[in-house]
């Protein structure tokens, strides 16, 4: 285990049988749904006071006294959670990140990973890798956006585990770059304006317009009034595929172009570049993660075949975003860290003539 949380990691994997090791990585299946299972029973918020023992556990959760119990010795012996001598649980450092309205909470991306519209998705994967198609679209008969739209509470999920996911990554992203050296910034596709809200809260002499799907941008206002920046934030209505306002010093695109193919990630991109053509000096920032070397371990290739079950979509290695960027007129600025969440800085250039 990983000395530091007790997590099976590579390090412990490398020391067993190579055929135990091959059965260890055929168990995420079981893993998941063991810690789908305590998140949703609200376990580790019966933790927050203090250890219990399964019985107290059990009447707590409303769950059975055996399963539980053996459910939790799975989770702690991959290391959420922790049993002590005399038989009670504990939180430890990882399990605390399924308490539920903690700083760092992971409870809804866990609610999320182990919901049925992704492990049905993945039970469709050899269609995906036989044609190249959505295995979502195999599985439900309709797109991923449509079936958020058509199950609320599948929606609900969705915009909880995203919303912890991009509290989660702000501050590195905000910590990685300087965004107080534009004067205005757009985040196209920002949804309920959390990133934007927190440029704006740090830098205070930056103003910012926020671009999403009416539906969506109208709840902006709320995140730039608990952030205390309504004066400098204003929302446009508006589809990053059709024209885009022009006039910003910068243009964020924060978790977008991950959801499209090449094909359409350069549609949008083209509308940026369109938008950025009165200033030479104007930037995109494209916060992604960026997918690392071939044999290495980064959570950027998983992520890349959510993006490929469910609707197309796909994470992307340095070589791959210069090539994209190319195609719609922009030049990758510096040498952006791979394997981890990266703000890639772009500038506009010409584009090249069809031959």
């Amino acid at each position: 285990m990983d000395t530091m949380t007790g997590v099976v990691g590579p390090a412990m994997t490398a020391a067993l049988p190579p055929h135990v090791r091959l059965l260890l990585l055929t168990d995420g299946k079981r893993i998941s749904r063991v810690l789908h299972v305590v998140a949703e029973l609200g376990v580790a918020d019966a933790l927050a006071d203090g250890p219990l023992t399964v019985a107290e556990l059990a009447e707590r959760t409303d769950s059975h006294v055996d399963a539980l119990g053996r459910v939790l010795r799975v989770a702690a012996a991959f290391g959420v959670f922790v049993q002590g001598e005399d038989g009670r649980y504990a939180l430890n450092d990882v399990a605390e990140c399924l308490r539920s309205g903690v700083p760092g909470s992971q409870r809804d991306m866990v609610l999320y990973n182990g919901d049925e519209m992704l492990w049905r998705s993945y039970g469709q994967l050899m269609h995906t890798v036989r044609t190249g198609e959505p295995a979502f679209e195999a599985a439900y008969g309709h797109s991923f956006f449509e079936h958020l739209e058509q199950e609320p509470r599948a929606g609900a999920l969705f915009d909880r585990a995203m919303t912890g996911m991009s509290r989660a990554t702000a501050r590195m992203l905000l910590d990685s770059h300087d965004f107080g050296q534009y004067g205005r910034i757009a985040d196209i596709g920002g949804g309920r304006g959390l990133f934007l809200a927190e440029i704006l809260a740090r830098h205070t002499e930056v103003r910012g317009t926020l671009v999403d799907r009416p539906s969506v941008a109208a709840e902006a206002d709320k995140a730039f009034r608990e952030a205390g920046v309504t004066g400098r934030a204003e929302v446009v209505p508006g589809d990053f595929f059709e024209e885009l306002p022009r006039g910003a010093d910068a243009y964020v695109l924060k978790a977008v172009l991950h959801d499209w193919d090449d094909d359409r990630a350069a549609a949008i991109l083209g509308r940026v570049r369109e938008a950025l053509a009165p200033n030479p000096e104007g930037r995109l920032l494209i916060c992604e993660f960026l997918v690392g070397p071939a044999n290495e371990w980064d959570r950027g290739k998983l992520l890349d075949l959510d993006m490929l079950v469910r609707f197309g979509g796909r994470e992307r290695s340095e070589d791959q975003w210069r090539a994209l960027l190319a195609r719609a007129g922009f030049a990758l600025v510096g040498e952006p860290v791979p394997g981890r969440w990266a703000v890639l800085e772009c500038r506009p250039v010409p584009v090249p003539a069809a031959s």
